[in-house]
């Protein structure tokens, strides 16, 4: 158990830096260039899912996401203590993630955002659709192709950065980590409800959609 919670916690970590510190140098290249900034952001994110979902796959499950354990637990794949202790890891190591971002930029290490367009029913929707086609692509992948899992979940959250208003978010614990930084990737710490809210109810519209689509195909008679 001690080695999948470490799994989770440095997986988590890993994804907040990449996702924060691509965003902080894009930035600095790019400057007001927000789209170019947003394409490097993508790329590096989806790059570091590969290499953390390949490398941690085998031994926790690569979640990093307590959407994707909630949906786990909901069909009863992982118990409610490796549930609670998979959250708790997940949510530290993107806090610490961000942290240590911000020390290898030399910027201020303890920061709360102050970026104030994450919020209304367009976002929120955007999060459900985000986190249930993230969904769909993990489970779907498990069904049909385990080994493709790291380069179609990369794939995924790539694509999902530009056909979501929200930029995909699709993960609390990412949701919540990104509020402890004022840079490219933050979100105001008061926006962070909704978006967990929309995240949640994708899981549970998913994991009551995806048992029908989903269902292995009844034997032929």
């Amino acid at each position: 158990m001690t080695q999948k919670l470490a799994a989770e916690f440095v997986g988590t970590a890993l994804l907040l830096i990449s996702i924060v510190g691509s965003g902080i140098m894009a930035q600095s290249l790019f400057g007001d260039d927000i789209g170019s900034a947003l394409l490097a952001n993508a790329i590096a994110t989806g790059c570091m899912l590969f290499a953390i979902i390949s490398i941690f796959g085998p031994i926790s499950g690569a979640h990093f996401n307590p959407a994707v354990s909630l949906a786990f637990f909901l069909r009863q794949q992982l118990s409610a203590k490796l549930f609670v202790a998979y959250v708790l890891c997940q949510i530290a190591g993107g806090v610490i993630g961000v942290w240590i971002t911000h020390m290898m930029f030399d910027l201020s290490v303890i920061q709360t955002s102050t970026t104030l367009h994450r919020t209304g029913s367009a976002q929120w929707l955007a999060e459900v659709v985000a986190t249930s086609g993230l969904l769909l692509v993990i489970f779907g992948g498990l069904r049909s192709k385990p080994d493709a899992i790291p380069t179609l979940v990369a794939i995924y959250i790539t694509g999902a950065y530009w056909f979501t208003a929200s930029t995909s978010f699709a993960n609390p614990a990412v949701t919540i980590a990104r509020g402890f930084t004022d840079t490219f990737a933050g979100i105001y710490p008061g926006h962070i409800f909704g978006f967990i809210m929309a995240q949640f109810i994708a899981v549970i519209i998913a994991s009551a959609g995806f048992r029908f689509l989903l269902a292995e195909e009844p034997p032929r008679k």
